[in-house]
């Protein structure tokens, strides 16, 4: 037995079962560092080059990449439904093919107008194979095992930046950008078309039923109270997070610190990341949901506060921002079982699809308002002030989150 198949370890963890795909689980381990990789931080990478060959203004550039996310949040919640009824196997082919295509398109871009077409393609090739698919495969699959198997995916979703940062500016070195995003679309179709199509190819179960405390289906779910406020929550944390993690460069800039004391700060909390995933199994076995929920996001409005009000030294900021990055790292696993803890796994891709469309939305928009919020507040230390106060108030909605035990409130 594997840590994932241990009997006892109850339900977070759950049961063994020798039927589970594990040819699946290490599939989406590849694909996820691929497709982050390739599809989304490969931009930030080359988009730099991209302004100085082309001409084009880096704010347009930026906003076909945003207009990318904003269409996978909203594809995102069709992708949920699909999955749910007929697995993620030709969801996540399709998407993989989808994205090798926009990413050719964007290479081969004439103008603005077929760059803004390569992305906002890309953007439905991230709702059919970036986490929200991954997470809705693993979660009927593996529950109610789920959480340790959701934990190795984001750990591998993790590495994305790692591997394919470095990867990308080394081909830039030697390539323009144009051959090297078709070089790394080359190495998108050879990783994720095959494991895809191949190794998601499992029967998909039934839907488990319901929770007795669920009443209605998923509809019912979709208009409770609690699940909005749990939305309403999430999309707060979200845009702060996102905010901060865009906003601590510039911020440590304005405390007189170089940018490659920055870089580190920042670098270092992307390792703090993805140590707090290691962390979020034993969290769940030890607390209960709603006392997991408030508490990780009170300690990301916690760690905000900190980096606005503490100027130094050096080192404490670097402790701050691992702390800070910790803490993103579970609340990556908190949305991922968010809805498996409340409503079950029943209509798992559905409900998590609109739960990610607004905290996905949100993520997308947050650096440009951290970036243009920061000179009206006089500064990135009363941005991340004001950061810590919308983290804050997420903490205080989710006491609103939690579902009756009788039904599902009207």
């Amino acid at each position: 037995m594997t840590d994932l198949d241990t009997p006892e370890r109850g339900a977070a963890t759950g049961t063994g079962d020798r039927s589970r795909p594990r040819a699946a689980l290490l599939a989406l381990c590849a694909t996820q560092v691929t497709s982050w990789g390739i599809v989304y931080y490969a931009f930030p990478v080359l988009n730099p080059e991209i302004t100085a060959n082309t001409g084009w203004p880096a704010g347009a550039t930026t906003a076909a990449f945003s207009a990318a996310l904003l269409v996978s949040a909203l594809a995102g919640i069709r992708v949920g439904r699909i999955i749910d009824h007929s697995g993620p196997r030709t969801v996540m082919t399709t998407g993989s093919v989808l994205g090798v295509l926009s990413i050719l398109i964007v290479a081969a871009a004439p103008n603005l107008t077929v760059f803004f077409a390569g992305w906002l393609l890309a953007g439905l090739a991230m709702a059919c194979t970036f986490y929200q698919p991954a997470f809705a495969a693993i979660t009927r699959w593996w529950a109610p095992d789920h959480v340790r198997a959701l934990t190795l995916v984001t750990l591998a979703g993790g590495l994305a930046s790692t591997v394919f940062a470095p990867l990308t500016a080394a081909l830039a070195e030697h390539m323009s950008w144009r051959a090297t995003y078709a070089v790394l679309a080359l190495v998108l179709a050879a990783v994720t078309i095959p494991a895809h199509a191949f190794a998601l190819s499992a029967p998909w179960p039934k839907a488990p039923p319901a929770p007795a405390h669920i009443t209605g289906g998923a509809d019912a779910v979709t208009r409770s109270r609690p699940f909005w406020m749990l939305a309403a929550a999430l999309t707060l944390s979200a845009f702060a997070v996102s905010a901060v993690v865009v906003a601590l460069v510039p911020l440590l800039l304005e405390r007189g610190y170089s940018t490659t004391e920055a870089a580190w700060a920042l670098g270092l909390g992307g390792a703090g990341q993805t140590l707090g995933r290691t962390l979020y199994a034993t969290i769940a076995l030890r607390t209960g949901t709603a006392t997991r929920t408030t508490a990780l996001i009170a300690l990301g409005a916690l760690t905000t506060a900190s980096l606005a009000l503490v100027p130094g030294p050096y080192a404490l900021l670097i402790a701050l921002s691992v702390a800070a990055g910790m803490v993103r790292g579970n609340l990556t696993l908190l949305q991922a079982t968010a809805i498996t803890d409340r409503w079950g796994s029943s209509h798992y891709g559905r409900l998590s699809g609109l739960l990610a469309a607004p905290t996905t939305a949100a993520s997308a928009l947050a650096p440009f308002a951290g970036a243009a919020l920061a000179a009206p507040l006089g500064g990135y230390p009363h941005l991340f002030g004001v950061l810590a106060l919308i983290a804050g108030l997420a903490a205080l909605v989710t006491f609103g989150t939690e579902p009756r035990q009788s039904s599902v409130e009207r």
